[in-house]
């Protein structure tokens, strides 16, 4: 399987520092010998050559050794404990191998991490005295996967004291208590003394243990062997000085430390590819790995490799596929596949890292170049900001240069710091190779399952979502100790359809909602106004039956969103907080978010955010379609019936205008169980009882479409399309990604909560104990009291508001704009956007809103009514007409919905 060295990597620092291999003849084949740079409680590092670390290897080869383990493994077990053994890998080195050792036992596998995850409470932990980085966590996403009495098969590249070991199955034993233990490695390099200690410790436990390595022996280290390393790291680095040359090309014989920069002044491209990674297939064993997974990898792995083949450049012989840290095991892999997709001996498989090691470009050292590049996934655990690639760049043998490297991150790692600054690693290699290619995965997110309401239910388990793929992830952005809650949500029964998540539909991380909804994504259901409406008119078709067309929006419009949410971030957040203080205590920790679609999303995912920022709590969240004239889906009601109390969900949306969604709502939930008591951020028609506030100002989401929805269209409901069984279904405009603004818009309120935590309690006590809480319906009023006046005869026509105004001066073709006299800065962006439509601002008195739109009913043939078909209006004067009113080239939906295409040609502008 593999060849042993011309001349062995370990000769260098044998012959400087006096270490001396023993044992196996097997040895200088499988491992080298450097030197740590920064870690005094070891001075010497054994370097594996099959490991897939820090020496490129076949991905074959390194695959191979860890299949082989297992199957030796499954040998010494039989078949029956093996089928009941699971395998468990440390980090970072050995999480490829404990995996590909599972693979060769066919076990399930889990490894230990040094990424907390938010949410996924650890299971157990130890500690590995020697290393850089000690602390281990256990994150399984079924806790009872450490739980069985079946044999537990630990897995670690090197078994050098065994104490690492030992911390585990002290810990594991005091939780999980079983009889036999086998622990896996490349090489035993134990000594009598550790020999003992482990069998005295088999013995106290009561437990058999069994050791499996490729080879064995010892390491036989001279006393003062921390002194020799410091003098011949010195001397390195000070070799490394006093040449002006290229620090990247080390000279024989002195052995110049190495650190791998490039020797070309150019830069070579760079190229994403985004990758097709299955929904909900793990990318490693961080959260555990079954053999349904395993089986679901191997079927894709030939198509997963297609795509990265294309990104090769031609007559590429020499690819690196590079891994990186714990993520060893998917790149490893896609290295397998992607060398049989391009055949012949051209693909090579390494890791980026954490331990620093001296490099010295000697044909005798293991480590002979060395990329330094700042940490790029946030790491949480304390240990050093710098990462490392080693043995990557060519240094002073132009034959071991890469015709192209292959960097697989997973899309936490997928941040600016891997991308920006003059040592991002990125940059990095493109100075060091031809091409270089981007392949981002999603990290897996463990779902946990909510606990059964019913008498008897069993214990929670896990069901599998997918993770968000673009990149960078908008939830690193989260100041401490704002961060995204974990996962709560079910696994579904056969007989209702299963959720949505992103980033499959929506650009939302899967952990954020789960979408009630079917993907329509793949049916044309758009058309342009004008066709859209006279549909609707001749037809008296539903406003849920079509979509209008989706499209950018303009820099302009960009605009007035981030200076909304700019001056409102605070005061959103504030009514976020408010909201879901009031919730916590009036409908307890067990409450579950229901998001009326689309709007109502990111108010859900708000909420959701801050009961884990405030409370640690972490609920599950839903979004459902509501259609006026046609209720609530009534298959989204029976999925949340089927998996919660009714009473525990809550309804929430992102504010009221009139009331007429509240009416719907209440309509459909009445006899339900359901409680129809919307929960809104800000209720200025006074129809609701839970609120963060009453005042009518600007939430910056109505400005925009999808493009602060996930990229979700609004929601469809048309025969043909949607089934007795389905959810209503919308649209992923995956195609205005490049717009999308979703996660800014989270996160900038997120980043106020902070702030004004103490205020938002103090808004749940006042709202608890106000005497004025209860609706009185006076927004509805006022419209039918406009339209008496304004001689309207469609109270749809009105669209009262700060957020329904704004809309209305975006995407229809407006009348007038009533204001409430002495408005201030709230309504400073209506009236630029009426100047520029030259719509007059109506300054009145007693209105309970800071504006209202009028739609001009000379335009409305695309006008819906209260039951969402279309509305009639008679041609011929209008009382009050504006001439000239909606000169510019606005195209809206058409419809009285929350939801609408955008289309901005402002005169003298855009026109």
């Amino acid at each position: 399987m593999t060849a042993t060295p011309q001349t062995w990597t370990g000769r260098w620092v044998a012959d400087r520092a006096g270490i001396a291999l023993t044992g196996s003849e097997r040895l200088p084949e499988l491992v080298g010998l450097a030197l740590r740079s920064g870690n005094p409680k070891r001075a010497h590092l054994l370097v594996s050559t099959v490991l897939g670390k820090h020496v490129p290897q076949r991905p074959s080869v390194v695959h191979g050794t860890g299949l082989e383990l297992g199957r030796r493994v499954r040998e010494l077990l039989g078949e029956r404990a093996a089928g009941r053994a699971v395998v468990l890998g440390y980090a970072e080195t050995a999480t490829g191998l404990g995996h590909s050792v599972a693979d060769g036992l066919d076990a399930p596998y889990l490894h230990s991490t040094r990424r907390p995850v938010p949410g996924v409470a650890p299971v157990g932990g130890f500690e590995e005295e020697h290393s850089h980085a000690t602390s281990h966590l256990l994150l399984p996403a079924d806790p009872g996967l450490l739980a069985g009495d079946g044999p537990l098969v630990l897995v670690d590249d090197e078994f050098s004291t065994g104490q690492t070991v030992l911390n585990t199955i002290r810990d594991l034993h005091a939780r999980h208590p079983r009889g036999h233990y086998v622990v896996v490695a490349l090489v035993d390099l134990r000594s009598a003394a550790d020999r003992r200690r482990l069998d005295l410790t088999a013995a106290e436990l009561g437990v058999r243990l069994d050791l499996v390595a490729t080879a064995s022996g010892g390491v036989e280290l001279p006393e003062d062997l921390p002194s020799r390393a410091e003098r011949l790291i010195a001397e390195a680095a000070g070799e490394a000085a006093r040449d002006p040359g290229d620090p990247g090309v080390a000279r024989p014989g002195a052995g110049r430390a190495a650190a791998g920069h490039p020797e070309a002044a150019g830069v070579a491209p760079l190229a994403r590819v985004e990758l097709d990674w299955p929904a909900g297939l793990p990318d490693g064993g961080r959260h555990g790995f079954t053999a349904r997974d395993r089986a679901r990898l191997d079927a894709e792995l030939p198509r997963l490799a297609g795509q990265l083949a294309e990104a090769m450049p031609a007559g590429a012989q020499r690819v690196l596929v590079l891994g990186f840290e714990e993520l060893m095991y998917a790149p490893l892999r896609l290295a397998d596949a992607l060398a049989e997709r391009l055949g012949g001996d051209r693909v090579r498989f390494s890791t980026t890292t954490r331990s620093p090691v001296l490099a010295v470009d000697d044909p005798g050292y293991a480590i002979r170049t060395r990329l330094a590049f700042p940490a790029h996934d946030d790491p949480q655990d304390g240990g050093s900001p710098e990462r490392y690639a080693y043995n990557v760049a060519p240094g002073s043998d132009p034959a071991r240069r890469f015709d192209a490297v292959v960097l697989v991150v997973d899309d936490v790692a997928d941040t600016p710091a891997l991308h920006e600054g003059e040592r991002a690693l990125l940059g990095q290699l493109r100075r060091v190779t031809d091409q270089v290619v981007l392949a981002v995965l999603p990290s897996h997110r463990p779902v946990a399952v909510a606990a059964s309401a019913s008498a008897g239910a069993s214990a929670p388990s896990v069901v599998e979502a997918p993770s968000m793929v673009e990149a960078p992830s908008a939830a690193e952005a989260l100041p401490d100790p704002v961060s995204r809650p974990a996962p709560l949500l079910p696994s579904v029964p056969a007989s209702l359809p299963a959720p949505l998540y992103g980033p499959a539909f929506s650009s939302y991380p899967a952990e954020e909602v789960a979408w009630l909804l079917k993907d329509l994504s793949g049916v044309a259901l758009e058309a342009p106004t004008e066709e859209r409406e006279e549909a609707v008119q001749n037809g008296g078709a539903h406003y849920a039956e079509s979509l209008p067309v989706e499209y950018q929006p303009s820099p302009e419009y960009q605009e007035l969103f981030h200076q909304a949410l700019r001056d409102s971030a605070g005061r959103i957040a504030l009514a976020v907080g408010t909201v879901a203080e009031t919730l916590l205590r009036e409908r307890g920790p067990g409450l579950v978010l229901a998001s009326l679609a689309r709007a109502g999303t990111p108010v859900g995912i708000l909420v959701r955010r801050w009961l884990a920022f405030a409370h640690g709590l972490s609920v599950p969240h839903y979004t459902v379609s509501i259609v006026r004239g046609r209720g609530m889906d009534p298959v989204a009601l029976r999925y949340l019936a089927a998996h919660h109390r009714a009473g525990d969900v809550v309804f929430v949306d992102g504010w009221t205008g009139k009331g007429a969604i509240t009416r719907e709502l209440a309509g459909t939930l009445a006899g339900t169980g359901f409680d129809p008591d919307l929960a809104v951020l800000a209720d200025p028609g006074r129809c609701v009882r839970t609120y963060g506030t009453r005042d009518d100002f600007l939430i910056p989401s109505a400005c925009l479409n999808s493009t602060v929805s996930g990229l979700v269209s609004r929601t469809v409901l048309r025969a043909g399309l949607i089934g007795p069984d389905d959810f209503h279904g919308a649209k992923h405009y995956a195609e205005l990604a490049g717009s999308d603004v979703s996660a800014a818009f989270l996160d900038a309120v997120a980043a106020r909560f902070g702030e004004v935590r103490a205020a938002a309690v103090a808004g749940a006590d006042r709202l608890a104990d106000d005497p004025h809480r209860a609706p009185d319906w006076a927004g509805w009023a006022a419209v039918e009291r406009i339209s008496a006046e304004y001689g309207i005869d469609n109270v749809n026509l009105v669209k009262p508001g700060v957020g329904e105004t704004t809309r209305v001066l975006l995407r229809r073709v407006p009348w007038r704009i009533l204001a409430r006299r002495g408005a201030g800065a709230d309504l400073d962006h209506v009236r630029l956007l009426a100047a520029q439509r030259g719509v007059e601002v109506e300054e009145v008195d007693g209105l309970p809103y800071t504006c209202v739109g009028l739609i001009h009913p000379r335009y409305s043939r695309g006008a819906t009514g209260g039951d969402g078909h279309a509305v009639v209006s008679v041609p011929g004067a209008v009382p009050g007409a504006v001439p000239g009113a909606g000169s510019g080239a606005f195209s809206g939906s058409g419809s009285g919905s929350l939801s609408g295409s955008v289309s901005i040609s402002v005169p003298g502008r855009d026109s």
